[in-house]
């Protein structure tokens, strides 16, 4: 029957959020051919995919009546009886992918009154007439892409799915739509995916009167000629957003044009999604039919700067999505009065903004984010042009000039220039006229404060972000004096050194600041004692040795998150208070675990929070008595310090057992790897293991060790400590470094305390196997360990995540939040 994978016990929340015991099993690819016995019967997640089931027999899930979710993906499924989900009153999400099913019985599917989500894709389906599930009443989704159905011809029984939402027919033979084939929808809001489908002909008044939410015809028509005659004989149709285009590797209509536009008159349509066309070539006029659209999407389509949009448009919301257009097309867009909402981003070739809008009054939001602009932005051009901007977002452009004039966009509340060089603020009052200005973000910008009032105006300003960039003479004077309504501050990672008394004392509303990253020594207690309604303070990573007394006694009160790791602490007794006040504060300071000794050397890298008070009021008698044996001690932890790595390692050897039962495992496998070779592990191992179902949570050095920490320490505690199994990359780079081959020692030696097998070797292509051999004489160890190898071809991979995904599944436990992801995700 195959070896059974049990995961451990999961909760999951009702509607009313109180827990509900439960398990859940994962046995994929264990060639079964039945359910396993021993599985309670308050199973609610099961997953048998790849596993040669072949056939389900009348109450095949009795055993599991509890069922909330069952996955049956690929299991040579080709005959299902009456009945066999009898009893599976709970489940709601059924996956029948990749199972050529043959013969299924009327009641194939009875017993199962809360399903909510069926796929049955690639299931071999050749008509929707032979698929019995008129029953299911609580259907939401159906799927079935991929199959042999050649007709839209809906049964009758659709018409008693009245919870449908989604219903997709992609990648099937469906060829021509005929009037009567839909009528079951009718009275429907649902969306209708009939994508990569040739469809050849779609009779008239086939879609009249119909409602749909979202239809998506995606890569469906031959040519131009064939797509326009069926969408203006889809006349009647009323759907509230279309999707029109092709694919990126598949394309059959280059372009849509304005003829083809001007079907859509007969169309009730609220939203236009042109996605993936090589262009849209419209001619100098929009077609007028765009007249009653309110929001138009252009995604991945190249958009001609040589048009004009019809008069008295409706539309309120436009985009454009990497559309190939090389400046800001702002005359061109100022016909439409009715815009509140323009989007221009992702476009690389995006430079330039030298024409400004006229006469939107309506125009609220303007983002042109991630292009490559560089232009001057005068405040007045864009208070004529559009006297109604709320919020403007130009981040992660090229280059901004600001200029500095009398008036501004009087509405304008929320603006970004994060990641954009910016030529003027700093210097000169650029934000002056920007009185109802509330979210600022100029973080990354390139600038240098340097006018102490290159703030002035922003009166109402909430949320101020200015991390990444630098001040004059790496000092924070009164820069922010104007700011009194300011919440929010950012100026972490700004070289700051030194902060004046009264450079933040104006600021009686702020709630949180940021200054981490800097220089700062510390922070004199008249400068926050003002701060009444401070609730989060960042210092972390500056150069503070401790906190005087006074400086603690005039913390805010209303202070709740205080992080104060990665400092220069000093555990002398000279600060006894303050390390006293921190064992004492431990619901207060955030990161506690990083905060860590920078002197005495003796305790450097000592967690200040293990920091041993009583060593502070040692009697002097005592300590003149003493000072042999602490010479003697010094001296054994300079010993010991100087020989931690083989030290460490003897211990891990004795007592490995001892601390790999204690410590709770974190990750599914601790990887190790020559750095040269991390790019590998991101593509091939971090991105499909983490990011593609089923879940594993790897250890990595560069993303999950604890900085601060010697490499040893982080080596055992967080890589073998934490982790069910080790996977060891050996490439060339991995053979030739010293850190690696001690790893893998290590590695090795634990397997032989802990009795088992946990060792995954991954050997890349191209690796020498006589130096693997004479180096580390590895073949010793390949019967009692997994072995594999990577080579660089597409099925080699799949078969090599195939055998590693098998071979992590061994001993693996669910989380209550990779359960939650996977009902998500599945």
């Amino acid at each position: 029957m195959g070896s059974l994978v049990l995961f451990e016990l999961a909760y999951f929340l009702s509607d009313i959020s109180l827990p509900i015991p439960g398990y859940s099993y994962r046995c994929m690819e264990l060639n079964l051919t039945t359910i396993p016995s021993g599985i309670p019967n308050t199973i609610q997640i099961l997953d048998l995919s790849f596993n040669p089931l072949k056939i389900l027999h009348s109450n095949y899930f009795s055993a599991v009546f509890a069922l909330r979710f069952l996955d049956l993906t690929r299991c040579h499924l080709w005959k299902i009886e009456d009945n066999a989900f009898m009893g599976l009153n709970s489940l709601s999400v059924l996956i029948l992918t990749g199972n050529p099913l043959q013969i299924l019985g009327l009641g194939a599917f009875h017993g199962l009154p809360s399903l909510q989500r069926f796929v049955a894709v690639e299931t071999n389906l050749f008509s929707l007439a032979t698929l019995p599930i008129g029953h299911l009443t609580s259907l939401q989704e159906l799927n079935l892409s991929h199959n042999h159905i050649d007709s839209l011809k809906l049964p009758g029984y659709f018409s008693y799915l009245i919870f449908l939402q989604h219903l997709n027919f992609q990648l099937n033979k469906i060829s021509s739509i005929s009037v009567g084939d839909l009528d079951a929808l009718a009275n429907r809001n649902l969306t209708l995916v009939l994508s990569r489908n040739d469809i050849k002909h779609i009779e008239k008044n086939a879609f009249v009167g119909l409602h749909l939410q979202q239809l998506v015809l995606r890569g469906c028509f031959e040519d131009k000629v064939i797509m326009q005659a069926s969408i203006q004989n889809m006349s009647g149709l009323y759907v509230n957003s279309l999707f029109l285009g092709e694919y990126r590797d598949i394309s059959k209509v280059e372009s849509i044009d304005q003829s083809l536009l001007n079907v859509l008159c007969d169309l009730h349509l609220q939203e236009l999604t042109v996605i993936e066309m090589d262009s849209l070539g419209t001619g100098s006029t929009f077609s007028p039919c765009l007249n009653n659209i309110s929001r138009v999407r252009v995604i991945h389509t190249y958009f001609s700067e040589d048009f004009m949009f019809p008069s008295n448009s409706n539309i309120s919301h436009l985009e454009f999505k990497n559309c190939g257009l090389d400046a800001v097309p702002a005359q061109k867009l100022s016909s439409l009065t009715k815009l509140r909402v323009l989007q221009i981003t992702h476009t690389k070739y995006l430079r330039y903004f030298d024409k400004y809008f006229e006469g939107l009054q309506n125009l609220e939001t303007l983002d042109l984010s991630v292009n490559r602009l560089v232009a001057r932005l005068p405040w007045v051009k864009l208070l004529e042009g559009a006297p109604s901007l709320k919020h403007l977002n130009l981040s992660f452009n090229t280059n901004i000039r600001l200029d500095i004039e009398c008036n501004g966009p009087g509405k304008l509340e929320y603006l970004d220039f994060q990641h954009t060089s910016l030529a003027s603020p700093g210097t000169i009052p650029s934000f002056f006229c920007l009185n109802h200005l509330i979210y600022l973000d100029i973080s990354y910008t390139d600038t240098t404060v340097i006018s102490e009032c290159s703030f002035c105006g922003l009166h109402s300003l909430r949320v101020l972000k200015m991390a990444g960039n630098s001040f004059a003479n790496n000092q924070l004077v009164d820069n922010f004096r104007n700011l009194t309504k300011l919440h929010f501050l950012d100026i972490s990672n700004c070289q700051l050194k030194y902060i004046s008394l009264s450079s933040l004392t104006s600021l009686h509303e702020l709630q949180l600041l940021n200054v981490s990253h800097n220089k700062l020594l510390g922070l004199h207690p008249e400068t926050y004692m003002h701060f009444s309604l401070l609730t989060t303070l960042d210092f972390h990573n500056n150069q503070l040795a401790a906190l005087t007394e006074e400086d603690l006694k005039n913390l805010p009160a209303s202070l709740k998150h205080l992080d104060l790791s990665a400092n220069l602490f000093d555990c002398s007794c000279d600060h006894a208070y303050f390390l006293r006040w921190v064992k004492n504060s431990s619901a207060l300071l955030r990161n506690v675990q990083n905060m860590v000794c920078y002197s005495p050397s003796d305790l450097k890298n000592v967690q200040v929070m293990d920091f041993v008070l009583a060593s502070c009021e040692i009697n002097t008698t005592i300590v003149a008595v003493s000072v042999t044996v602490v010479l003697v001690l010094i001296v054994i932890l300079i010993l010991c310090y100087k020989y931690y790595f083989y030290l460490y390692y003897i211990m891990v050897l004795f007592i490995g057992n001892k601390f790999s039962e204690e410590k709770e495992a974190v990750y599914d496998a601790f990887v190790i790897f020559s750095s040269k070779d991390q790019e590998w592990v991101k593509q091939e191992l971090q991105q499909p293991l983490e990011e593609e179902l089923p879940y594993f949570h790897l250890c990595l050095f560069y993303r999950d060790f604890i900085p601060g920490v010697s490499i040893i320490t982080n080596i055992i505690k967080e890589g073998f400590q934490t982790s069910r199994k080790v996977i060891a990359v050996v490439s060339d780079h991995f053979l030739e470094s010293r850190w690696c081959n001690f790893e893998l020692e290590v590695a090795q030696s634990w397997q032989l305390v802990e009795s088992k097998a946990s060792l995954i070797l991954v050997v890349l292509d191209g690796v020498d196997k006589t130096a693997l051999h004479r180096k580390l004489g590895l073949f010793r160890y390949l019967r009692r360990n997994t072995f594999l190898t990577w080579k660089d071809r597409d099925l080699s991979r799949h078969v090599f995540l195939r055998q590693l995904r098998s071979a992590l599944l061994e001993g693996k436990t669910w989380t209550e939040d990779e359960l939650k992801l996977m009902l998500k995700s599945g």
